[in-house]
């Protein structure tokens, strides 16, 4: 007996040209589900030095007759290009077939984009239009391309701190988006500052990279992408809201958090999110599963019939030794 699996690789995946907006409609749809997936907190190992190799397993709930169970596995290997590369397994739970084997890269990175973007929009304070942003590699390219299309209907900057001549690289690549203009600061203390909403995309960071408390105004929200060299506001923030508790409370100061409280509560409406202009949030998304699989079954169902497959042959018999 024989099933054909899917092979969709990121060329394929570029070509569906999924909108940064459904990017952020999808994370939301996902978000608002996580009750009812089943999903274990990540696991790590690590082969050497800072490199590290992750699995990522969800089971998504049934809808509309589908239901879709999921495994990424990450790795972030020094040398290898790019550094950060993922590959999603996709199966049906109802038979558990294997449906499809894609590539992680493009899909890690834009639901990564649009969980921030969202995560911006619904906690960052009143009147805000200025994003301030640090590290500026291709996630963040993927977190820009959300804020701007989150944000078509209204003028808004982007502040590029400067390092080497990636600021430049950014422009350049959002040079002909109507609605973004460009603010390139050389002062970190500055940069801090005058942040309104803060989005770091530094991939790492062995010391904290602002130690300075007073920098944080009042009303900042504070979007560490990948969760690096903010511990310090762990200890003052007013309020901390995290994807998930299962790998959050793994972070050292999660206990001296003065509120916290999953993101999800915020969309569902049962925790009010900000409550006053001068609460400083700080917004934890370290990554989940559920974001991972949700994407991979939305392409997988865009993308059938288009992509290349392979038989994948079983027994339909038990397999006696």
């Amino acid at each position: 007996m024989t099933h054909q699996v899917s092979v969709i690789q990121q060329s394929l995946i570029e070509q569906l040209n999924v909108h940064p907006c459904d990017c952020i409609a999808w994370v939301k749809e996902g978000f608002l589900m996580k009750d009812e997936v089943q999903m274990p907190p990540k696991l790590s190992v690590l082969p050497q030095g800072d490199d590290f190799m992750t699995s990522m397993p969800c089971l998504l709930p049934e809808r509309d007759g589908k239901k879709y169970f999921g495994v990424k596995i990450v790795n972030r290997i020094q040398g290898q290009v790019p550094v950060l590369q993922g590959t999603i397994s996709l199966y049906d739970a109802s038979t558990g077939g294997l449906l499809a084997i894609m590539d992680g890269d493009w899909i890690t990175a834009m639901r990564t984009g649009a969980v921030a973007a969202l995560a911006a929009r619904t906690l960052q304070r009143e009147g805000v239009d200025t994003y301030s942003m640090m590290g500026l590699g291709n996630v963040a390219r993927a977190v820009a391309l959300c804020l701007i299309h989150d944000n078509h209907d209204r003028p808004i900057t982007l502040r590029l701190l400067r390092y080497k001549d990636q600021a430049e690289q950014f422009v350049e690549r959002f040079k002909n988006e109507k609605n973004v203009t460009f603010e390139l600061v050389d002062d970190k203390r500055a940069f801090v500052a005058e942040a309104d909403v803060l989005l770091s995309c530094v991939t790492v960071a062995t010391e904290l990279l602002f130690p300075d408390d007073n920098l944080y105004k009042k009303g900042v929200t504070v979007i560490p992408v990948h969760t690096r060299g903010f511990q310090n506001c762990d200890l003052f923030f007013d309020k901390v809201f995290g994807d998930d508790t299962g790998q959050i409370q793994r972070f050292k100061y999660f206990s001296r958090f003065r509120q916290y409280d999953e993101f999800h509560h915020v969309l569902q409406g049962k925790n009010p999110g900000r409550t006053s202009q001068e609460e400083r949030i700080l917004s934890y998304n370290y990554g989940i599963a559920l974001h991972d699989i949700l994407f991979a079954a939305k392409i997988y169902e865009m993308a059938k019939g288009a992509c290349p497959v392979f038989e994948m042959e079983k027994k339909d018999q038990k397999n006696w030794i």
